[in-house]
């Protein structure tokens, strides 16, 4: 029985922006809502639709905020700060914005960019807290109760201050037994009593029909109906972004890519700040305040070790992993959850982004900096996901275009090994020294950690403030002027695609004219301006510039945290990563080697988003091949060196298409080799173009340009050998 209700509360979940309805009610301003669309997301953008008017061109706001280089300098200087906050993540930043708001002197750094750890790597929803509910209930326990009401007021909250980034979605709880029907839904009723106002639309069962209308690629077999909920969804990285860069609107002074080296004590031992080192510079210096706060997640034990060397490490690694599938695997407005997976973790398929988000948490990991899934981890999210999709949809392992684990800072008893039994809650720990430290906690309740992280730090360091905390509904970059129809004006006033006026409108909010005013034209009619960085995103060159503002300062800066590319597709990202660079390069005046370290750099951290997985599975595949086949295969890669000198260079490729009577871009032909040029020397060699043909039959692969090349070259010559056959180059986007 606590098993069954175990399971019946990791379903749970409620609505999101109740605060809105219930406040426009009471005005009279929405007058009959039906059932149906009180269900959808667009029902939120109906509301804030309703609560302000479309800004005009003149009338949209510009981002104005100290540079980098300025903030630097300010941090050199001799300035004793109220507070310095180490870690620039989501709870980082939310400490930073809520002690300048109150008007404390506050400085902040992280090692590397804002969000480039665990608070960019998330499952990209902002929950309630399904798990405390659980715990609350088989517990007794009412600290854990309280934890699921702030994390959904706070969740309601995060809606409000970021419209543009943050919005409800709709998860699916597919049932396939008539006896887990009453146990679910039960469980979803407690949630939903306890989400009190904050609930949009109530949960809901629906029959098997409207379930299978509503999520065509649900398994169908023994299908006896769905229960529907709701949770938050957004653009984590993007949410950072804003939380630091408001932090600094609002007086902050911060800088990333700024690594803390040792603490700084004063003569009674009390830590006063930190010995610091710019990581592009390399100069190094101190930085005083006069309280300290640790906010590094699952580096927490680093920084506490700085104070005290025998410290008892309070965090435990946990790692959530997540694979990116195309569009086609899930609707575009439907979660869907399984509660019961083969080993008891809970598994989320989301939509996000114009993709399939499929991933699970809490698996023990090794700390590092660059955490990587492994292949088991990937193949075993794919075999979960067979199991609640149609048999007739193939699960491809090529579908797979991004794959990426996030650490979770998980605050637990040194001695447990078991993480699945650790909770999400926060700590806040004030050492001998009188480091602070707040670790633990989730995206969704970063602001209320904030707030109780500098009350504290008040409190310790005896500090003077302007106010109390005002965090709480204050607006964040980009989200006070936003309005639903902003891409409609971005369109007429700019002429750009539709698709791209929609990601610059959800992404920057009421700053995506500034982003548009920098985009260059196309040099056709249609779109007039927005050159796009890479094919079928959305995405310009435009936002590479506009980037520079929000402190990128690295290539990956860009392609992982400004953009999402590297968070899409991988394969997508390592084509746009040379135009990023020399854009940058460009307006930064790096010279020819530094663009190359950058480069490099970037494919570095791409490898850790699945692309060092699918180089060692395609290496792997060789061997496979027995003499003949190689032989053939030899004379397959000939026809394209057609120099003979062992390699496939761009002058080759030049001359087949040529052949073919197809014309294409330098730039395009460059593309076209490193799609197979896993070596990155510019060229295909023999071993690399064996691998690309054996990813291709084993399905790895699923979409490559180069393989439909081989294609036409057999289809020219008539040469339907069963090796061609067996190619399969269906649109999938391409897979790691």
């Amino acid at each position: 029985m606590r098993r069954l209700l175990g399971s019946l509360m990791l379903v749970s979940g409620c609505a999101t922006t109740g605060i809105y309805i219930n406040s426009l009610r009471k005005r009279s301003e929405i007058h009959s809502f039906n059932q149906a669309e009180l269900r959808t997301p667009e029902f939120f953008q109906r509301v804030l639709a309703q609560q302000k008017t479309i800004p005009q061109l003149e009338e949209w706001p510009e981002l104005t905020i100290p540079s980098r280089s300025d903030q630097i300098v300010k941090l050199q200087s001799d300035i004793e700060f109220d507070i310095l906050v180490i870690g620039g993540g989501a709870t980082g930043c939310g400490v930073a914005l809520d002690a300048a708001t109150r008007g404390l002197n506050t400085a902040m750094v992280d090692k590397f960019d804002f969000s480039s750890g665990t608070s960019s790597k998330s499952t990209k929803l902002i929950h309630g807290g399904v798990r405390y509910l659980q715990k609350a209930i088989l517990g007794l326990d009412y600290e854990q109760y309280k934890l699921v009401r702030e994390a959904l007021q706070e969740r309601a909250n995060l809606l409000r201050i970021a419209p543009h980034l943050a919005y409800p979605l709709p998860i699916m709880l597919p049932i396939y037994t008539f006896w887990q029907i009453p146990y679910f839904w039960a469980g979803i009723k407690c949630y939903d009593m306890v989400a009190g106002k904050e609930v949009l639309q109530k949960s809901y069962f629906v029959s098997r029909s409207k379930a299978l209308e509503m999520f065509p690629m649900l398994n169908k077999q023994k299908l006896r109906g769905a229960i529907i909920y709701y949770d938050g969804q957004h653009n984590d990285a993007r949410m950072n972004i804003a939380l630091a860069i408001t932090a600094a609107q609002n007086g902050a002074t911060i800088a990333n890519h700024v690594n803390v080296k040792s603490l700084l004590k004063n003569g009674k031992g009390k830590v006063c700040g930190a010995h610091v080192c710019d990581r592009f510079s390399k100069k190094e210096w101190d930085i005083h305040a006069k309280v300290v706060i640790n906010a590094t997640g699952p580096f927490t034990d680093s920084i506490r070790v700085m104070s005290e060397s025998n410290a008892t490490p309070i965090c435990q690694p946990s790692a959530g992993i997540h694979v990116v599938l195309p569009s086609y695997y899930s609707p575009k407005h439907m979660g869907l959850l399984d509660p019961n997976s083969s080993d008891g973790r809970v598994i989320f398929f989301l939509p996000w982004e114009g993709k399939t988000i499929a991933g699970t948490t809490d698996s023990p990991i090794a700390l590092t900096h660059t955490p990587q899934p492994s292949e088991s981890s990937i193949q075993f999210i794919l075999s979960e996901i067979r199991n609640y999709l149609d048999p007739g949809l193939t699960i491809r392992r090529g579908d797979v275009q991004a794959a990426w684990s996030g650490i979770r800072p998980l605050v637990s008893d040194p001695s447990s090994k078991n993480t699945q039994s650790i909770s999400r809650n926060h700590v806040i720990e004030v050492d001998k020294h009188g480091l602070i430290t707040i670790a633990g906690g989730k995206w969704t309740t970063y602001r209320s950690m904030a707030e109780e992280a500098v009350s504290r730090a008040v409190s310790e360091g005896g500090l003077q403030t302007t106010s109390s905390s005002n965090t709480l509904g204050m607006f964040l970059n980009g989200g006070e002027q936003y309005h639903p129809l902003l891409f409609v004006r971005l369109i007429q006033d700019f002429g750009l695609e539709h698709e791209t006026a929609w990601h610059l409108a959800r992404c920057y909010g009421d700053k995506a004219a500034e982003v548009a005013r920098l985009a260059s034209f196309t040099g056709k009619k249609h779109p007039l301006v927005g050159r796009k960085l890479a094919e079928d995103f959305p995405y310009i060159e435009a936002e590479v510039l506009y980037a520079l503002k929000e402190y990128a300062c690295t290539v990956t800066d860009v392609v992982a945290r400004r953009l999402s590319l590297a968070f899409l597709n991988v394969q997508a990202a390592e084509v746009a990563v040379p135009r990023i660079a020399e854009i940058m390069g460009e307006r930064l005046g790096w010279s020819w080697s530094e663009r190359e370290a950058q480069v490099s750099e970037a494919i570095e951290y791409l490898d850790s988003m699945g692309n060092k997985v699918r180089h060692e599975i395609r290496s792997s595949f060789p061997e496979k091949f027995n003499d003949e086949e190689l032989v053939n295969l030899k004379k397959k890669f000939l026809e394209f060196d057609k120099d003979h000198d062992g390699q496939i260079s761009v002058l080759d490729m030049r001359k087949v298409l040529e052949n073919l009577q197809q014309r294409v871009t330098e730039q395009e032909l460059r593309e076209l080799i490193a799609e197979v040029d896993t070596n990155r020397n510019q060229t295909i060699e023999f071993e690399e173009f064996v691998q690309l043909i054996a990813s291709l039959k084993a399905g790895t692969v699923t979409d490559s340009r180069f393989g439909a090349l081989i294609q036409q070259q057999d289809l020219r010559r008539k040469d339907y050998s069963n090796l061609s056959h067996t190619i399969p180059v269906e649109k999938s986007g391409g897979g790691v």
